[in-house]
């Protein structure tokens, strides 16, 4: 019988990669063994945690999604990405094996029957090493991200309660302890970041701009001064996820750009980066809003049908008010079913093509009603697409009337003179090319 194409392709990452899982896998679990002392991380409560021997069955499917999911990829490209996002968590997740090796602790009661047989078969060529991150974890978030979009109604649902299972099992089959889950979740969405499965990968550009040199360095500083305090030990641990968070931001702002936040059109982040980002991200919700406390949402810009304001959660008056949102932040998610996303880098100056894109935008959704364009505070990156629109699609004549009639209904609007500058260069070439 005559494979389709993607079939063999697939069927040749899992000639690769299945061999390639139990030679690492077991030479990190020998290598562990043979160490005089292994330690282990465990917390007190973790006493309370059953043995349920029956999890067992889910805990060894994932061997079937792995497999399957090399054989239902819909284009060459997604196999690949989704290929080296396999590949990637093997190697992560064994160099960590080795490099720091852990042991569970508990000695596991017999197990009779069915469960048994399938708990006999898991010991043949698994020693309570290779702990965290948990490669379970990390194999389960990816083939969740995968087959999630595959399915819809009650089989998405299915796939959520099954993948709910199997992430308990890892505990209660006693093969992990508590901090191999939450290594194993980062560890999970690192491999989806790298390797989105369509659409282009952030290129590494290193930035020339002095603004975005300076907030990488100091994003790194932030980044290490966590990663410090979590090498203090309990209750510090904790701390490294902020210090990836802050890490990531750097590389964002030091060569990735805003693509490096991989936020989609509609407002949202992929969840890779709701999970790797969370940390950075809730800090810049927190601080959106102290800064902007007291004041209005949002302002209407003359008797425009344009509302200039600050990127609004889902409980706010403005997100009910408006049918369209531009948001032109990286950082924050838009939860609106009307969002645009034109954004850039908070605190960095767009090009002038993101800004005439992003005002082209606002001129389209003001044809169909009220519209809000929003940045974290509504006080500058919006500012600036919003004196753009005014410019090249309102009644203003100059960069600074624009300006002006903005600071008169947001008294709080700052663009600096870098970013005034980009807008009236956008403003001319725009006039130039009507």
């Amino acid at each position: 019988m005559k494979l389709p194409p993607l079939w063999k392709q697939g069927l040749a990452w899992l000639a690769v990669l299945a061999p390639l899982f139990f030679l690492s896998y077991g030479l990190a679990n020998q290598m562990a063994a043979a160490r005089p002392a292994v330690p282990s991380i465990v917390f007190e409560w973790e006493q309370h945690i059953p043995l349920w021997p029956w999890t067992i069955l889910p805990y060894w499917s994932i061997d079937l999604f792995y497999g399957l999911s090399l054989l239902v990829c819909r284009t060459p490209l997604e196999l690949k990405r989704h290929g080296l996002r396999l590949l990637t968590a093997q190697v992560i997740s064994v160099a960590c094996f080795l490099l720091f090796p852990l042991k569970f602790s508990v000695p596991r009661p017999a197990v009779e029957g069915w469960a048994g047989a399938l708990f006999d078969a898991l010991a043949g060529f698994d020693l309570p090493y290779n702990q965290a991150p948990s490669l379970h974890i990390v194999l389960l978030l990816i083939l969740w991200d995968f087959y999630r979009q595959r399915l819809h109604g009650a089989w998405k649902g299915v796939l959520h309660g099954w993948s709910a299972l199997i992430a308990v099992s890892v505990l209660t089959t006693w093969q992990h302890h508590f901090i191999d889950v939450p290594t194993g979740l980062l560890a999970g969405a690192l491999c989806l970041w790298l390797w989105p499965l369509e659409g282009e990968r952030p290129r590494w550009q290193w930035s020339d701009s002095p603004d975005r040199q300076r907030l990488a360095l100091y994003y790194g500083l932030g980044a290490l001064a966590c990663a410090l305090l979590a090498g203090l030990g309990r209750p510090w641990w904790w701390f490294y996820w902020p210090a990836a968070s802050l890490a990531l931001v750097a590389m964002c702002y030091a060569a990735l750009g805003e693509r490096g936040f991989q936020k989609r059109m509609n407002g949202r982040h992929s969840i890779a980066v709701r999970l790797l980002f969370l940390p950075y991200r809730v800090c810049a919700w927190v601080n959106a809003r102290a800064w902007t406390l007291g004041l209005p949402g949002s302002a209407q810009v003359g008797d425009q049908a344009v509302w200039l304001g600050r990127l609004p959660l889902p409980w706010d008056e403005d997100h009910r008010r408006f049918g369209r949102v531009i948001d032109v932040t990286a950082e924050l998610g838009c939860h609106h079913k009307g969002a645009r996303s034109h954004g850039w880098l908070d605190l960095t100056e767009p090009s002038p093509q993101q800004l005439l894109d992003a005002a082209r935008a606002v001129d389209e959704a003001a044809r169909e009603g009220p519209v809000l364009v929003s940045c974290a505070l509504g006080f500058s990156r919006s500012s600036a697409v919003v004196a753009t629109w005014l410019c090249v699609f309102g009644h203003c004549r100059s960069v600074d009337e624009a300006v002006a009639v903005l600071r008169q209904v947001r008294p709080q609007v700052v663009i600096k003179p870098g970013l005034l500058a980009i807008i009236e260069r956008t403003v001319h070439q725009a006039r130039e090319h009507a």
